[in-house]
């Protein structure tokens, strides 16, 4: 086995409730041997953490999120990029970039790389960025102006939101790029023609801290207005999560079917969708809880009746990838509801092990709510065999194994 090399790992913001995939991810590279320091671009906003989040030993850097809080700091970044042995390349290569993208986002991202290239923690040997958007800008500039090799994983917004010339620009720069989604993996894979350094790697799930549910389900039908069927929602209140089409379904259920719902996430629509389930006459119905810490995530799982999550592709192109919550929700034999969008396909098949409508529709996920609702025996069926298809094909040990396997293939040869 090579010898393996201190990684930066460049993320956008740490810890971060709503990326446990992530967290997970650099949990086991910890544990598989990996010697890490996280490089965040922006200081954590969440209030709460996941007890994954304490279990990662790994030191935090945080970069100036933005130049004018730390000017000293980015100032002495920006002299000593002046005897860097890339800082001619990284400057024409910014000087390209902004041509084509002439914002301070653009400015902001050299400076961070500046100033990670002058301070450069814990004697990095390599780069690895999570996310193709801006993660990866600040890690390729970086790698510009060190010559220090980079890798990426890149994961769902990230891709879909980029402009094809960035993509292309990073897919020839990086060593390699990894991606959670087929559909993310093939759309990459024709914007560059070294198509074999694009991988496809699902992120998985710790089954240890998912452990199967051996409780039993409720045979609630929706026919008793004192014991209602407890539809769960775990997601952010984004666009591309489809909030509103949900609530839409929602209020078209039959008056004689009662249920509840408990929505679990922050985001920043939530004010607007608490004012349109008012405006639907369901509010009554839904509790919103904001965001929780995993183990409370897991107690609603194993409780809720059904699952529903009504992805869609956002106006600007924004979508998931695999969601990680229909993922935890399907290891604990929890029939899940979702659309044909992006990765979703690659986990749910429709009245298979469970039940996948299109999306922007919500008369169909209405439908689809109420079938589950009115037949335990269905939600058995469809629960149990999404349960088999995590713990079969969605263990995260698989894709630590892949990883671990990309990096020491790199370093065998630099070796």
């Amino acid at each position: 086995m090579p010898p393996r090399r201190k990684i930066l790992v460049v993320l956008k913001g740490y810890p971060r409730l709503s990326e446990t995939f992530i967290a997970q991810e650099l949990l086991g590279l910890e544990k598989a041997g990996f010697d890490l320091t996280l490089i965040s671009m922006r200081r954590p906003t969440d209030k709460k953490r996941h007890p994954v989040h304490d279990e990662i030993r790994a030191r935090v850097v945080y970069l100036p999120e933005y130049l004018h809080e730390e000017p000293i700091r980015v100032l002495k970044g920006l002299i000593a990029g002046f005897s860097k042995p890339g800082f001619k390349a990284l400057m024409k290569r910014f000087l390209a970039d902004l041509k084509r993208d002439l914002s301070r986002n653009r400015f902001r991202r050299l400076g961070q790389a500046l100033v990670l290239g002058r301070e450069w923690p814990d004697e990095g040997e390599w780069l690895h960025a999570h996310f193709i958007h801006t993660p990866a800008s600040v890690t390729e500039y970086a790698s510009i102006l060190t010559g220090t090799p980079w890798t990426c994983s890149a994961h769902a917004k990230d891709i879909w939101t980029s402009p094809d010339w960035e993509l292309k620009e990073k897919l020839a720069s990086a060593r390699w790029t990894v991606t959670c989604t087929r559909t993310g993996y093939e759309h990459m894979r024709t914007l560059t023609s070294r198509k074999e350094a694009v991988h496809l790697s699902y992120h998985g799930l710790d089954l240890a801290r998912f452990g199967h549910f051996a409780g039993e389900r409720s045979n609630r039908t929706g026919s008793d207005p004192d014991d209602p069927a407890f539809i769960l929602s775990v997601g952010r209140a984004v666009e591309k999560k489809g909030y509103d089409v949900l609530l839409r379904a929602l209020a078209l259920l039959p008056a004689d079917l009662h249920w509840r719902m408990d929505h679990i996430g922050g985001g920043e629509e939530l004010a607007k969708l608490k004012a349109l389930a008012t405006e639907l006459g369901i509010s009554a119905r839904i509790v919103w809880k904001g965001a929780m810490a995993q183990e409370d995530v897991l107690d609603h799982y194993r409780r809720a009746d059904l699952f529903a999550l009504a992805c869609r592709i956002a106006a600007n192109g924004d979508r998931d990838g695999l969601p990680n919550v229909l993922v935890e929700a399907s290891s604990q034999r929890l029939v899940c509801l979702s659309t044909d969008v992006s990765g979703v396909p690659e986990l749910l098949k429709n009245g298979e092990n469970g039940l996948v409508v299109p999306p922007e529709d919500p008369a169909l996920l209405a439908g689809a709510l109420e079938a589950a609702i009115r037949d335990p025996a269905l939600r058995k069926r469809l629960g149990d065999a999404a349960e088999s298809q995590v713990r079969e094909h969605f263990d995260y040990h698989s894709s630590i194994r892949q990883l671990t396997g990309l990096f020491e293939a790199e370093w065998q040869k630099a070796s």
